[in-house]
């Protein structure tokens, strides 16, 4: 299956020809194909924001290419227009971006951007609402009157709406409560699964992309140091505490009983834990 999204020898260089050149991207090329969850990590300062912005043409890369659908989306400026309404961007806290009289009005500003008509509008936003959990009776009212929690899901329906094939969102849980931080993350892998889009989600919770991801994407130093799926990423955790991240702490945890002599298998994931306990405890009773 062609992959949705590629790029290919990507360099980013900020500030070129001057004292404070930066080269931000350093050579990185991967394939995201439709529908995979994609998890980035890496450390502050490793290039996840800048990647994320040449993802959908909001960035032009120094040299490489960015291919949508196998065309290269600066090809032709009506493609690189194209792409920011294909692959969809949710910025950190997005809900900061919110400036219209209602939430309907806010939500709907994207589609009315792709010139559709207005019922083609109205079921878009309607849906999107749908989604994210904004009820018809929020709909009506100033986005301002809204939780923090309901305003970034009125954020993340703005970009919904669009029907981006292409999802990416910087950190959507940050700052929420575990509650808000577990709707947001239903909401978004419900869209996944209805639309069948790719999302790809920058995080700094182990734990979040352990457990939803089907591939990492490890930044390190402006390259991309690794790509794989969860367990085989957390498998190399020295590797991983020497770029400056964490762990899932189950995985410590097991990481932390194999060094006092048990037997049980690295694990990231709660589940998994619970059933390498219950095959210990039953090894156990038979011995």
């Amino acid at each position: 299956m062609n992959p949705i999204l590629e790029v290919k020898n990507l360099n980013y260089i900020y500030s070129a020809g001057t004292p404070f050149e930066h080269k931000a991207l350093d050579n990185v090329s991967f394939a995201v194909s439709r529908g995979e969850f994609i998890g980035i990590i890496g450390h502050t300062g490793s290039g996840k924001s800048t990647l994320m912005q040449q993802l959908n043409g909001l960035l032009k890369p120094t040299s490489g290419e960015v291919l949508l659908d196998g065309t290269d989306i600066w090809s032709d400026k009506k493609l690189t227009r194209q792409a920011r309404f294909r692959v969809g961007l949710v910025f950190q806290y997005p809900e900061y971006q919110l400036f219209e009289e209602t939430v309907y009005k806010d939500i709907a500003f994207g589609p009315k951007n792709m010139g559709l008509s207005p019922e083609e509008i109205d079921r878009r936003v309607r849906e999107a609402a749908g989604f994210v959990g904004i009820t018809e009776e929020q709909l009506k009212v100033s986005p301002f009157d809204l939780s923090g929690g309901q305003k970034r899901r009125v954020a993340i329906a703005g970009v919904i709406a669009m029907e981006p094939e292409v999802l990416i969102l910087d950190e959507p849980t940050a700052g929420l409560d575990p509650v808000g931080r577990a709707g947001i993350l239903s909401n978004i892998e419900q869209y996944r699964r209805a639309k069948n889009a790719t999302i790809m989600m920058v995080s700094h919770s182990m734990e979040d992309v352990a457990r939803l991801t089907d591939r990492l994407l490890v930044m390190n130093g402006s390259k991309l140091a690794m790509d794989a799926p969860p367990a085989q990423v957390f498998d190399r955790a020295g590797e991983l505490k020497d770029m400056g991240l964490s762990i899932p702490q189950v995985t410590e945890v097991f990481l932390g009983l194999q060094q006092l002599g048990v037997d049980v298998k690295n694990v990231y994931t709660i589940d998994q834990a619970v059933a390498e306990l219950k095959r210990l405890k039953g090894g156990a009773a038979h011995a």
